[in-house]
C-alpha cells in the first residue's frame, strides 16, 4: 500500500508530461498543415489531421521502444507530399521528438548517431518536390527539414552527457562519503587498540609492582615491622601512580564536551631511571647498559622503547624465577636496539595459580604491535643458556635531523 501511494504522484506527473508533449506535437502538426504548397495559409485539411493523429499516436511508446517510434514517425514523412501537404519542420515535429528521445535512450553514441542520420536522410528524400523545378525556397526548406533531426539528436546528446556528468558527480560524492566513513571507522578502531595497549601496559606494570610489594610486606610483617612499613608505603605510592596513569589514559575516552583532564608528556627513555627504581623497590635488580652515542628519539619511538622495556621487566617480575634483569641500549646510525634479558630458570607461579601453567596475557603481542607501528620489529624467546630475551630494533632518523652535536 505504501508503494502504491508513493508511486501515484510520480505516475500522475509522468502521464501529465506525456499528455502535454503529445498535445504540443499534435498542435505543431496541424500548424504545419496550415501552410500550403503554394505558400498560402488555409485551415488544416483532413490529411493534416490524419498525419497528426498517426504521428502522435506512437509518441507515448518512445521511452519503451524509442527506435520503433523514430522509424514510425520518420516513415510518416513519405506520406506528407503525396497527401498534398508541405513537408516542413512543424509537420514532422513528432519525428524530431522521437529523434531526441532515441538519442537519450540509445545504448551507444554510435547507434544514436546512425539512427538520427538515417532519419535525416529519409526526410531529405521525402522533402524533394515530386514535380516542378527546385527553387531556392524549396532548397532552403529541404535543408531545414533534413537538418532538424540532426539538431534534435545533438540536443539529446548534450542532455545525455549532462545527465551522465551529474550521475558521475553524485557517484563520486557517494564514494567519497563512504571513504570518509571507512576512514573514520578505521581511525576509531586504531585509537581503541592504542588505548587498550596503553591500559594493558600501565595496569600490568603497576599491578605487578603492587603485588610484589604486598608479597614482601606479608612475608616481613612479623619479623621486620620497619621493613614492612616501608614496603606498605611504597605500595601506596605505586597504587597512586597507577591511578594517576589510569585516570590520564581513560581521559582520552572523554567526549568533546567533557572537561579535559590535565595532560602530561608521554613517557620515554628519559624516565628509564624512575622505572628501574620502581622495579628495584619491588625486589628486582635491574642493570642498564648503553653502547654508542644516545640521541633524541621521535616521540612515537621514544614511547615505544619505554613501553617495551616496561612490559619486558614486568614479565620478568611476574613469570621469571630470577631477581635480576639486564637492559641494554645499542645506538646505531639509523636504529636503536633495545634488549631486556634475564637468567630465570622457569615460570614462577602466582599465589593460587598452577605452577606448570603460566598466566595468559597479551604482553608479547602488544610489544610486537608497538614495534611494528613505528617501523621496527621485535624478537622474543627463551635463551639457550637459560632465561628469556626480548630484543626490539627501532628506526632512528638521520643524525643530522636530530640536532646532535659531537
Amino acid at each position: 500500500m505504501t508503494d502504491a501511494r508513493g508511486a501515484g504522484p510520480r505516475s500522475h506527473g509522468m502521464w501529465s508530461r506525456e499528455a502535454a508533449v503529445t498535445a504540443t506535437a499534435f498542435v505543431l502538426c496541424l500548424l504545419g498543415g496550415v501552410i500550403q504548397v503554394d505558400d498560402t495559409l488555409s485551415a488544416p485539411p483532413v490529411a493534416a489531421y490524419f498525419v497528426a493523429v498517426v504521428s502522435c499516436a506512437v509518441l507515448p511508446m518512445r521511452h519503451r521502444a524509442s527506435l520503433a517510434a523514430l522509424a514510425a514517425t520518420t516513415a510518416v514523412g513519405f506520406l506528407i507530399q503525396p497527401l498534398g501537404l508541405l513537408l516542413s519542420p512543424l509537420i514532422v515535429a513528432p519525428a524530431l521528438i522521437t529523434a531526441y528521445s532515441y538519442t537519450l535512450a540509445a545504448r551507444t553514441e554510435q547507434r544514436a548517431a546512425g539512427a538520427v542520420s538515417l532519419s535525416a536522410a529519409v526526410l531529405l528524400v521525402a522533402s524533394i518536390p515530386l514535380s516542378g523545378d527546385l527553387s531556392w525556397q524549396d532548397a532552403s526548406r529541404i535543408a531545414v527539414v533534413s537538418a532538424s533531426p540532426l539538431v534534435a539528436g545533438v540536443l539529446g546528446h548534450s542532455v545525455r552527457n549532462r545527465r551522465a556528468y551529474l550521475a558521475a558527480v553524485e557517484e563520486r560524492a557517494r564514494r567519497a562519503e563512504e571513504s570518509r566513513d571507512s576512514e573514520a571507522r578505521r581511525r576509531v578502531a586504531e585509537e581503541r587498540v592504542r588505548i587498550a595497549r596503553e591500559l594493558h601496559d600501565l595496569v600490568a606494570h603497576q599491578i605487578t609492582l603492587a603485588n610484589a610489594q604486598a608479597t614482601v610486606a606479608a612475608h616481613l610483617f612479623d619479623t621486620r615491622p620497619e621493613q614492612t612499613r616501608k614496603s606498605i608505603g611504597e605500595l601506596v605510592e605505586t597504587t597512586g601512580h597507577a591511578l594517576d596513569e589510569l585516570r590520564a589514559t581513560v581521559g582520552l575516552l572523554r567526549q568533546s564536551g567533557d572537561k579535559a583532564a590535565p595532560a602530561e608528556p608521554a613517557p620515554g627513555l628519559s624516565r628509564l631511571p624512575s622505572l628501574v627504581e620502581s622495579f628495584h623497590r619491588a625486589g628486582l635488580e635491574v642493570s642498564v647498559h648503553q653502547d654508542g652515542t644516545a640521541r633524541p628519539l621521535p616521540p612515537g619511538v621514544d614511547l615505544t622503547a619505554y613501553r617495551i622495556v616496561q612490559e619486558a621487566l614486568t614479565n620478568v617480575t611476574k613469570h621469571s624465577g630470577t631477581r635480576s634483569a639486564r637492559v641494554r641500549l645499542v645506538w646505531n646510525r639509523d636504529h636503536v636496539t633495545v634488549t631486556v634479558a634475564d637468567d630465570g630458570g622457569g615460570t614462577r607461579a602466582a599465589p593460587g595459580a598452577s605452577a606448570d601453567r603460566p598466566p595468559p596475557g597479551f604482553g608479547l603481542i602488544g610489544m610486537r604491535e608497538r614495534a611494528t607501528a613505528v617501523g621496527g620489529h621485535l624478537l622474543a624467546g627463551r635463551r639457550a643458556e637459560g632465561g628469556f630475551l626480548v630484543s626490539a630494533r627501532l628506526p632512528l632518523p638521520p643524525a643530522k635531523d636530530t640536532g646532535e652535536t659531537p
